[in-house]
């Protein structure tokens, strides 16, 4: 991997659940590692671990959602031969009905799970192209499948991720760089459970942070996009139509999963 990817990886959301499984399994790999996450402690915490593998780490305490993040991430990352981007910054889903919601909390969702996300992409994916090979991995969602009430921005937001990986792969595959969209399911990470999901409920299928960012550093030659935790039928099913009844039987479906709005 150090030799298609390396010999360094930027990581948005690294820090805890899925981001630091990452920074794990990249480290594994020999890769040195800039781990970018907003919160101190577990960002501090994952760099410390991965970095007695005997990498390089560099961290950047960082809200995505600030003005011009990609400036402050350039401060850090300038200079260096950054060979693989994993965009994982966007459990932010702001819960709420549109029409009664502040429309400065659905702006973030949007600045965090989309304008964000071309920004990285847009720096990284240029220098790959110019050196001629690298890999650009966005953590995407189920959600991106099928609008859902409380979530919608952020549903539309993943969809949104899906269909610019696509486009993206066709535009970098033929110059050695890989795109991958992982779509990820229910997954048993700090950010879930904060949400409050409930996922103890039998038979649901729920993944493990290190399983799902193994399948996608396995499958990122197998863009454009990877639906990991044995999601893919899901996500084939969620394509479907007509819509209303697709859409209103899901969410009938998964109102067990869903917190109380209360």
């Amino acid at each position: 991997m150090i030799d298609s990817y390396g010999p360094w990886a930027v990581i948005a959301g690294g820090s805890e659940g899925v981001g630091a499984a990452f920074a794990h399994r990249l480290a594994d790999a020999g890769l040195n590692l800039v781990l970018i996450a907003r919160k101190p402690g577990p960002l501090a915490e994952t760099a410390e671990a991965v970095r007695a593998k005997g990498v390089e780490v560099r961290t950047l305490e960082l809200d995505l959602v600030s003005p011009d993040p990609l400036k402050k991430v350039r401060e850090v990352t300038d200079g260096l031969d950054v060979g693989l981007l994993v965009f994982n910054a966007g459990a932010n889903s702001y819960g709420h009905e549109f029409v009664t919601g502040d429309l400065d909390r659905f702006q973030d969702v949007i600045d965090l799970n989309i304008t964000a996300q071309l920004a990285f992409t847009h720096h990284f994916g240029g220098l790959m192209k110019e050196r001629g090979r690298g890999g650009i991995l966005l953590v995407g969602s189920l959600a991106g499948y099928m609008g859902q009430p409380q979530i919608s921005i952020y549903s539309a937001a993943k969809a949104f991720g899906r269909v610019f990986a696509e486009g993206l792969w066709l535009e970098m595959r033929e110059h050695g760089v890989d795109v991958l969209e992982l779509v990820l399911g229910v997954t048993r990470t700090p950010a879930m459970e904060r949400a409050g999901l409930n996922m103890d409920i039998p038979g649901l299928n729920v993944a493990e942070p290190d399983d799902v960012a193994r399948e996608g550093l396995e499958h990122l030659k197998d863009g454009p996009v990877w639906v990991a935790g044995g999601n893919y039928e899901l996500a084939r099913k969620r394509s479907g139509h007509p819509r209303d009844k697709l859409v209103a039987g899901t969410y009938k479906a998964m109102q067990e999963l869903l917190p109380d709005p209360a």
